[in-house]
């Protein structure tokens, strides 16, 4: 029989890839030069960040189910243009899915592909997935309104937000 996700869990996971494409639908209606923005304190661009929060992505989905090379990761580089979200938008989906499949086997441990000496539990990888995504979502936001661009308010990527947009109220 397969396992039955937690109701909790599936709400994260659901909220947080529903976060992530609100994210780059956002996103792709900049001008390209928000790629190039940094909040204060942070030297990342909002391009580094994004390619960071989606090779993560992959990198977390691929430690989690074993089936490394499933998707295409990022290029190395991050990107210049926003039209080269749409791509990554569409790897941040893919690992979305697979984290949110994952999440059905919360329980064991799972060992680093480049380091086999260190094992953490798949709960925490599963909350790192998540906190990771948020972490980042923020920082974008900041780097943006740090450069007078409003376009992307955090409230509107809440859990609120996302009960909303299921139409089942937060």
């Amino acid at each position: 029989m397969k396992p039955q996700i937690d109701p909790t869990s599936d709400r994260l996971f659901r909220h947080m890839a529903w976060a992530n494409a609100q994210l780059f639908t956002i996103m792709q209606r900049l001008p390209d030069a928000v790629l190039h923005y940094t909040e204060p304190g942070n030297e990342w661009t909002v391009a580094m960040t994004l390619h960071h929060l989606v090779a993560a992505a992959v990198y977390l989905a691929e430690l989690l189910d074993g089936n490394p090379g499933i998707l295409t990761a990022p290029t190395s580089l991050p990107p210049t243009r926003i039209v080269e979200l749409e791509a990554l938008a569409k790897i941040c989906a893919g690992a979305d899915a697979r984290l949110h499949v994952s999440a059905h086997t919360p329980t064991g441990v799972v060992t680093r592909q480049d380091d086999p000496t260190l094992t953490r539990a798949r709960a925490t990888v599963l909350a790192q997935a998540i906190h990771h995504a948020t972490e980042h979502r923020a920082q974008i936001a900041g780097a943006l309104v740090a450069n007078g661009v409003t376009a992307l308010s955090l409230d509107d990527l809440d859990v609120w937000a996302f009960g909303d947009a299921e139409g089942l109220g937060a």
